[in-house]
């Protein structure tokens, strides 16, 4: 009887033993497990910075070389701009001169371009250059009074300033 008694409280250690390198086993391949699970956190997540990082350099490039090509022909639209003002007889000449200036006008904002605001909006040096500066009791300090020439923007970035005259 003692013997069986023995025997039991052997395998009952064995048991205790058994469970003890379980619960050690299963402890390990839960922090492997966390460890893993961190690692692939951490994978998605550069990832996802790295997918953010080359579409932010693909837009900058992009609006760099449609900055680029959209600010050689600038020149273009201010003559046409100006051919429209132009007083003529033909008023067919006329109307067709002003449908191409609103085409161009059209392709540009389709492409993301946009005019700077001048006339009435307080002076900005980043946005326009003023190439005049006069008194006028009817403006605030620093409100632009007229623009000599339209400037443009492609998202953040000035293609052309604007020039201005400023008040006061």
């Amino acid at each position: 009887m003692e013997e069986n008694k023995d025997n039991v409280e052997k395998k009952e250690e064995q048991n205790v033993d058994e469970v003890k390198a379980l619960k050690e086993k299963l402890e390990k391949q839960k922090n492997d497990l966390e460890e893993k699970d961190d690692r692939i956190k951490r994978l998605m997540a550069e990832f996802e910075n790295f997918k953010k990082r080359s579409d932010k350099e693909r837009t900058g490039l992009y609006n760099s070389v449609m900055g680029d090509v959209i600010t050689s022909l600038l020149p273009v639209l201010d003559n046409l701009e100006k051919a429209a003002k132009t007083e003529t007889k033909d008023e067919q000449y006329k109307n067709g001169i002003e449908m191409v200036v609103n085409q161009f006008k059209d392709v540009l904002k389709a492409n993301g371009v946009t005019e700077i605001e001048t006339v009435g909006k307080k002076f900005d040096p980043s946005l326009h250059e003023a190439v005049s500066l006069v008194q006028d009791d009817k403006l605030g300090e620093k409100e632009i009074k007229e623009e000599f020439r339209k400037g443009y923007m492609i998202g953040d970035k000035v293609l052309r300033h604007s020039l201005v005259v400023v008040a006061n």
